[in-house]
């Protein structure tokens, strides 16, 4: 099923239950209206916004669908800008002049033979209507400044029907408009019908232009097939045009629960569960807490990740989550900006049940002991990691897609997330329990589970995440010898050359370890002392004669995993007598580092 197929689907869905607006309308940005007395005087203005969150801002109100501007000063139907419905804005005023005349126009053409007394008092108002009468009218004087450049719609004084545009003739005359246009076979549907010349904008993709976007469009020669203009390169009918993309923007609303940012793409997802809606609701409940745990229910998040790790273990979806039918098809599309279109940055459709195990095998992958968080993490809190100073737009570009398309799809995590984090961590000398677990997910997907364990390993050979732990141990004897506020550990200065070129920097941090540690001896830290110098040991006795010249991308990603393994590690609590009657456990604190900072 393609993308196109399965959002008329989905909008079925959505105009059943009155989420999506009606057939040839769409949920604009309102802001204010206009009340009219039958003669056609303004009689009042009303402020409409939302006031809900203190600061007023539009309210979403579903209108005559917006039109498509490409240049030329084409109206809405009765609802527009103030410089197309009033005649006032903050443009050019031969501008302004030319759009509120094609509003006029346009209206008195299509409502010419219209007999409803709300359409007639409406062409009453465009006959009576100066713009210079704006500032001194006293219904617009209050508001005339906030008004400017605003989309303002229209009632009736003493009408039933709270707007001009909720009229029933309104209806006829919006799936008229749909109608209309050259027939042909629709590629979603395969009825025969009005092909759409020009699709309807999507809106709500970050980045993409405000006014919204096209998904499908052809506008260059390049993209045109045998001489066909604009929508016939690829026929869809008005109304499956007019379906895709109300449920699109519908998807895509400020407070809609079924979108999420990863990376530069707007993600959506959606059940195609239409004959049982409940299925449905609980399949975009549980997939909106899997991509994304951690909302403000932290508990929540937490059932929703032992739900996982029992679904990792083999146990059926619908076993421990009974509201939701493992076998629901969902989809998940994630969308980028790409100049005036909106480009498809990611596809995928499968079982809820199918998502709920490729989920599950992510979080495994990145599992850590001690655990860095209280909750896994979702994709764009990783995302952000690979990011200077964890900052969105600094996300390198197609990272977010790319992956997705591994977490869903169960492939390899892409080459370049580890490499983004190395350079990262590298760059800012900042190694968090989130970055290692990036690591070790990119290294268990790409070589499996040898070599990368969990947690601490005494037992792994690999050089590269011994020098961690070196480094790691180092780090520590530094602490504890001066303190915790030294101008630059050694982390802050040699961090990056150890990982990539341990044989130049560790036999300097070697030197200076043996001074800290005789500092140590010197005190009242001799137990300490004496725990480090087993530690070391310990590490040094499995690896070779030499320090290794240089380290590949995945054994960087080893040694990061390496440190924070033994920068988390706590002494353990048993009474050791270092030969100077002091008892090393009671000198020695748990740990000389904090725990990671929780999300």
């Amino acid at each position: 099923m393609t993308i196109l197929n399965s959002l008329v689907g989905l909008y079925e869905r959505l105009a059943a239950d009155e989420t999506a607006p009606a057939v040839g309308f769409s949920r604009e940005n309102i802001s204010y209206a206009v009340m009219l007395s039958p003669a056609g005087e303004v009689v009042d203005v009303q402020d409409v916004r939302d006031t809900s969150s203190g600061k007023p801002r539009p309210s979403r109100r579903p209108v005559p669908r917006a039109v498509k501007r490409t240049g030329q000063p084409v109206p809405n139907f009765l609802w527009d800008k103030t410089t197309f419905a009033l005649g006032v804005g903050a443009r050019e005023p031969v501008l302004v002049e030319r759009e509120h005349a094609a509003f006029k126009d346009f209206h008195r053409r299509l409502l010419a033979t219209c007999e409803d007394p709300g359409a007639r008092a409406f062409l009453r108002f465009l006959d009576r209507w100066r713009a210079e009468d704006f500032e001194s009218h006293p219904a617009f004087r209050r508001h005339a400044e906030d008004m400017l450049d605003t989309n303002v719609v229209f009632r009736i004084d003493g009408a039933e029907l709270e707007f001009l545009h909720e009229r029933p003739f309104v209806r006829d005359i919006c799936l008229n408009g749909l109608e209309q246009g050259e027939e042909g076979l629709c590629l979603v549907t395969g009825e025969r019908a009005a092909i759409a010349r020009l699709h309807p904008s999507v809106k709500g993709v970050a980045g993409a232009q405000p006014a919204g976007a096209s998904m499908v469009s052809f506008d260059k020669d390049a993209f045109k097939s045998f001489g066909k203009e604009r929508g016939a390169n690829a026929p869809v009918s008005e109304r499956a045009a007019f379906a895709y993309t109300a449920a699109l923007n519908t998807l895509l609303e400020r407070d809609s629960r079924r979108r999420i940012r990863i990376g530069d793409a707007t993600t959506v997802f959606w059940a195609e569960a239409v004959g049982n809606k409940a299925h449905a609701a609980a399949a975009e409940d549980l997939f909106s807490l899997m991509l994304d745990p951690s909302p403000t229910d932290e508990e929540e998040s937490v059932k929703v990740a032992d739900k996982l790790a029992a679904v990792a273990k083999g146990r059926p979806l619908a076993e421990v989550n009974p509201g939701v039918d493992e076998d629901t098809r969902f989809c998940v599309l994630g969308l980028a900006p790409n100049a005036a279109r909106v480009s498809i940055r990611f596809w995928h459709r499968n079982s809820i049940g199918e998502f709920a195990r490729r989920i599950a095998e992510h979080w495994d992958d990145l599992r850590l002991e001690p655990a860095p968080w209280r909750t896994p993490p979702a994709a764009w809190r990783l995302l952000r990691e690979t990011a200077a100073q964890g900052k969105a737009q600094n996300i390198p570009p197609t990272l977010g897609g790319a992956l997705m398309r591994a977490i869903l799809g169960g492939g390899p995590y892409p080459r370049s997330l580890l490499a983004a984090v190395v350079g990262r961590m590298r760059a800012d000398k900042h190694v968090t329990g989130r970055r290692a677990a990036i690591c070790k997910a990119c290294l268990v997907r790409e070589h499996g589970e040898e070599g990368v364990p969990v947690g601490l390993s005494r037992e792994e050979a690999n050089p590269a995440y011994r020098l961690g732990r070196l480094f790691a141990v180092y780090e520590k004897v530094q602490q504890a010898a001066l303190g915790r506020n030294v101008n630059a550990t050694i982390k802050d200065r040699y961090f990056g050359a150890a990982s990539a070129t341990p044989a130049s920097v560790f036999p300097l941090l070697e030197r200076n370890s043996m001074h800290h540690l005789a500092t140590l001896r010197k005190g009242d830290k001799g137990g300490l002392a004496h725990w480090f110098d087993r530690e070391i040991d310990e590490i040094l006795a499995g690896m070779g004669a030499e320090f290794p010249r240089s380290l590949r991308l995945q054994d960087q990603g080893r040694f990061a995993i390496g440190y924070h393994h033994q920068r988390e590690t706590k002494r353990k609590d048993d009474r050791e007598d270092d030969g100077s009657g002091t008892d090393a456990a009671e000198t020695a604190t748990p740990t000389l580092f904090d725990h990671e900072d929780q999300p």
